[in-house]
């Protein structure tokens, strides 16, 4: 079952773990240009207070589109669609709707160990530059969850949302 993000849901992950983790979900690639194909790889670096991740979901933002994810051995890889907010340029068709949501379950990665959760997708060309794009996360594990859904990029966020600061494209030669 594919766990859709709302207000109340993800409130109540932001305060579930009282403790906030030493290490947070992050992407090996922090920075992309602005109308660039983009490979996602999310860094999940450990379970929810001593317990294995069974699940991980991952909300796409507005303006990255196109988005496939790629699947794991010995997980169930699910996406929701729905509406964009805008339409994009991709290829020379414009498309209005796409993934909105990645959800990675059944699967078991223990506390002690690190994954990777791969995806790609398209940043939209008209996006600003020199700002973060945020990909909220919410990681479930037996008991309890870690909600890494801050997207205000402040230093002192307990639970950032893994970000992609964008730059200008760099001109053809």
């Amino acid at each position: 079952m594919i766990r859709k993000f709302t207000g109340a849901a993800i409130a109540a992950a932001l305060f579930a773990s009282a403790v906030p983790a030493a290490a947070h979900v992050t992407f090996e690639q922090r920075e992309a240009a602005v109308g660039s194909t983009y490979r996602a790889v999310l860094r999940v670096p450990h379970g929810c207070a001593g317990k294995a991740t069974h699940t991980v979901h991952v909300r796409i933002p507005e303006g990255f589109f196109n988005v496939k994810p790629m699947p794991k051995v010995g997980w169930k890889l699910e996406t929701l669609t729905g509406p964009y907010k805008n339409a994009y340029d991709s290829h020379g068709k414009q498309v209005t709707e796409g993934v909105r949501e990645i959800v990675w379950s059944g699967g078991n990665l223990p506390d002690e160990w690190y994954d990777e959760f791969i995806f790609r997708g398209t940043f939209a060309g008209d996006l600003p530059v020199d700002k973060a794009l945020h990909f909220p996360v919410v990681q479930e594990c037996a008991g309890g969850e870690e909600a890494w859904i801050d997207t205000t990029g402040g230093e002192e966020a307990d639970f950032p949302a893994p970000g992609v600061t964008l730059r200008a494209k760099k001109p053809a030669h």
